[in-house]
């Protein structure tokens, strides 16, 4: 079992202080975004083993030998690298309007970005890998998001509400179409108009919002941090949610959402593709997006963790890639043996947690080789990351 030194991103939506306040330490005054738990080639955790470098990549610490630190049910299954990405997101301010790619989408995609030799880092790439990124996000405080779209009548309703000249259009579209027209027209639209008319319908509508409030309040609150972008409007088709401690979303391949403020435990395929259409200064590749969406209404579908007789809270999904749980770990209980044929990596959120021979406060973090004996101990929350086999 390795301790996990992990890296924090400095993404300007996040929050100043969610995470220096899990980890106990003093804010630096730079958003502290994300903190990444796991083997990505963009941002490895690291970790230092006796017969090894002080400060090695987990990238390279698997790519020596894969079998002994993944298992071989886990390599047979998703190659030589480990399968999910586990990180805390604090969100201080909302992050873009975004999709994520189905498995074949993201593998032609990238094929054909490599083919025309797009540059990696460049601002148009849109696949930096072929691998899909259904993901899980997990409320470690009350957590503002919006996921996959609304009934195109209850969208309708919201942007006549503001009763903006320049709105209508799309209330018109999102009345008078079948569900699936309705929101794909309707989005290819806001997408597609003219910029400074967007920026200006945009600004009527915010201050429409203000002036209503209620339901109507995040959208003036988001247009104060992106005037004019077309996001705000986007924002408007898309269901509401408001997630307690505890309770979890899962997003699949093209469903359109954005998280807005709050911290949590996210987990995800190892991936980094992403499709933005809006509240982002970053590049939105319209064609591709509107391939990639998927133009259904969705009730938004609450996880909360399933118990077991171990002690196990698991966070049900159709994902493969990775399995999120939970533990509520009691001071006077017997501790808890989690070894499994799988990696894990263990996430200390709260208490203190002796893990092995490694002690976890806090943001503390753990990598379990396959087959290495975990046993588990203290008084906290542990989570636990690991892979469906």
């Amino acid at each position: 079992m390795d301790r996990l030194f992990n890296p924090v991103r400095p993404y300007a939506w996040g929050s100043t202080t969610a995470i220096p306040d899990l980890l106990g330490i003093a804010p630096t005054g730079e958003p502290q975004a994300e903190m990444w738990m796991g083997a990505h080639p963009g941002a490895p955790s690291r970790v230092t083993r006796p017969d090894g470098p002080t400060g090695q990549p987990l990238t390279d610490v698997i790519a020596d030998d894969p079998e002994h630190e993944l298992g071989p049910a886990t390599v047979h299954k998703f190659g030589p690298r480990l399968p999910f990405l586990l990180k805390l997101l604090a969100a201080g301010a909302p992050l873009s309007v975004q999709v994520h790619p189905d498995l074949a989408q993201a593998r032609r995609g990238y094929e054909d970005e490599e083919r025309r030799s797009v540059p990696i880092d460049a601002p148009e790439r849109t696949y930096k890998d072929p691998n899909h990124k259904p993901e899980l996000i997990c409320a470690l405080t009350p957590f503002d998001g919006l996921c996959g779209f609304r009934r195109p009548a209850a969208a309708a309703d919201t942007m006549a509400a503001l009763d903006v000249d320049s709105l209508k259009p799309y209330v018109d579209l999102l009345r008078a179409r079948p569900e699936e027209a309705a929101l794909r027209e309707t989005l290819t639209a806001i997408l597609t108009a003219d910029p400074v008319e967007t920026a200006a319908t945009v600004t009527e509508a915010a201050s429409a919002a203000e002036r209503i409030g209620g339901a109507h309040t995040p959208y003036a609150r988001i247009a104060q941090q992106f005037p004019g972008d077309p996001g705000v409007i986007a924002a408007m088709l898309l269901n509401r949610v408001r997630l307690k401690p505890g309770e979890a979303l899962f997003l699949g391949a093209g469903v359109p959402h954005a998280y807005l403020s709050g911290l949590g435990v996210e987990i995800m395929a190892n991936s980094d593709n992403v499709l933005r259409c809006g509240l982002t200064h970053k590049h939105i590749d319209v064609p591709e997006l509107l391939r990639v969406v998927r133009f259904e209404a969705t009730d938004l579908d609450i996880l909360r963790p399933e118990a077991s007789a171990t002690g196990e809270e698991r966070y049900e999904t159709p994902a493969d890639e990775f399995r999120l749980s939970r533990y509520a770990l009691a001071p006077a209980a017997a501790p808890l043996d989690l070894t499994v044929a799988t990696p894990q990596i263990l996430l200390c959120t709260t208490g203190a947690v002796r893990a092995g021979d490694l002690d976890l406060t806090p943001g503390g973090a753990a990598f379990v080789p396959a087959g290495e004996r975990a046993e588990v101990s203290g008084a906290g929350t542990l989570f636990r990351a690991t892979v469906v086999i």
